[in-house]
């Protein structure tokens, strides 16, 4: 079912024969271009006239309200009730320990920098709603918002047809089991283009939805490509595209696991990437197999089976361990599953990854619900350079400077001399004025 990539043998950079989806986001930017200007030009009329076009669904109002979503907690399965409220407990003790303390150096006598960490005042959270519903991204969008003290939290998830224009009943539940209470139903990017610019709610214009400082959460193309757009007019977390796993395994993994959790991220998206690293031609062969009786037996099949036989999914052969931790380096996979001996050992090694999960125990659905860590993780290469969505995300280093007027004096004529290397004298003389003489 996998398609196979043959690494052996060779010292080529696999970095461009690595299975990947080819998704142009430059060019979905100038689809929804308009889309995103209409809603910052007209507000209401825009948000709702795409609501319809795209999700098939035009409400009346497009803020929920807050009975309602309380009444979804109300009505909210005791089992399903139990699951977020232990994934929210668990989340919570791992985001709390990533909070950051100021902290003063004493740079000279006198001379003092406070490197202080202050919240994002107020941020958009952006909860996907199409071919499955995402309560659980509530909670990993939330939590660590909340942990960094962000001030005002703003949920928007897609209206559903089968829950009269609403978001999903569940997100609304996990959203009042969190204390969220503004939340909008609006998706794609009429829901980023909200966000970022403010936009009126409601059909008489008495109602709206004040501008965000920062979007978080994943979504499709559209809220990609919307978040690209308008990086800038507020801070965005990531260009987080379609799900992807990628397994280093060896032969001492079990292929009935392998092909379990490739069949997992698969179950998300038909341009999901499930990728598996092995020197063993042998577990390929055996995951192959499971892969043909786990597959026809899945819910959604169908979606899993594009996904596996699409160019973004594959078996890549390796000479062996070293040469897979290469791959995955070059990879750089949203979630990666070490599956071998001394399994931890090389996990430590690995330097590209959104998440790591380490040992035949620790399956990624594990991180998409209870581990504590959080879901909302680079894709496509960009844990090359990003991480993901943590209490960090949420705060901003600001540094206080406090000098006196000895240990100004000390360093400024430091300060005249790179001022006029710069030919910028102006910034020699704010500090020289002060001294009136004394500085040259």
């Amino acid at each position: 079912m996998l398609n196979r990539i043959d690494l052996r043998g060779g010292a080529r950079d696999p970095r461009r024969l690595l299975p990947r989806a080819q998704l142009d986001v430059s060019v979905a930017v100038e689809r929804i271009r308009p889309l995103v200007e209409a809603v910052r030009e007209h507000g209401y009329p825009a948000i709702r006239e795409a609501s319809e076009r795209f999700d098939g669904v035009s409400p009346e109002r497009l803020r929920v309200p807050v009975e309602v979503i309380r009444a979804a907690e109300d009505t909210l399965d005791p089992q399903v009730r139990a699951a977020l409220l232990e994934s929210i407990t668990r989340a919570r003790k791992v985001h709390a320990d990533q909070r950051r303390v100021d902290h003063t150096t004493q740079v000279v006598p006198g001379g003092t920098v406070t490197e202080r960490w202050v919240p994002v005042d107020r941020v958009g959270l952006y909860v996907p709603g199409g071919l499955a519903m995402y309560p659980s991204t509530v909670v990993m969008n939330v939590v660590p918002a909340q942990a960094a003290g962000v001030r005002s939290l703003v949920v928007v998830s897609p209206p559903q047809k089968d829950n009269g224009g609403l978001p999903d009943q569940r997100v609304l539940a996990a959203c009042a089991l969190l204390g969220v209470d503004e939340v909008y139903a609006v998706g794609g990017a009429q829901a980023v283009a909200m966000l970022a610019y403010g936009a009126t709610v409601d059909p008489e214009g008495a109602e709206r939805c004040e501008p965000v400082d920062m979007i978080t959460g994943p979504g499709n193309i559209w809220v990609t490509a919307a978040k690209r757009l308008l990086r800038g007019v507020v801070g965005i977390d990531a260009e987080a595209g379609p799900t992807e796993i990628a397994i280093l395994a060896d032969d001492t993994a079990d292929p009935a696991h392998v092909a379990a959790d490739l069949i997992s991220q698969a179950e998300h998206d038909p341009l999901a990437a499930s990728v598996l690293v092995t020197p063993s031609v042998a577990l390929a062969d055996a995951v192959d197999a499971e892969l043909a009786r786990q597959v026809p037996a899945a819910k959604h099949a169908e979606r899993i089976g594009t996904a596996l036989r699409g160019e973004q999914s594959g078996v890549v052969l390796v000479d062996d361990l070293e040469a897979g931790l290469r791959v995955v380096d070059a990879y750089a996979a949203e979630h990666l599953e070490i599956q071998t001996v001394d399994a931890r050992e090389w996990a430590l090694r690995v330097r590209n990854a959104g998440a790591i999960f380490v040992g035949a125990w620790s399956p990624v659905s594990l991180g998409d619900y209870c581990a504590g860590s959080n879901h909302v993780l680079p894709t496509g290469g960009c844990a090359r350079h990003s991480s993901g969505l943590s209490v960090q995300s949420f705060l901003r280093g600001v540094h206080l400077v406090e000098y006196t007027r000895d240990a100004l004096r000390e360093v400024a004529p430091h300060v005249v001399t790179l001022a006029g290397v710069e030919d910028l004298p102006a910034h020699g003389q704010a500090v020289s004025v002060r001294f009136p003489g004394a500085v040259s």
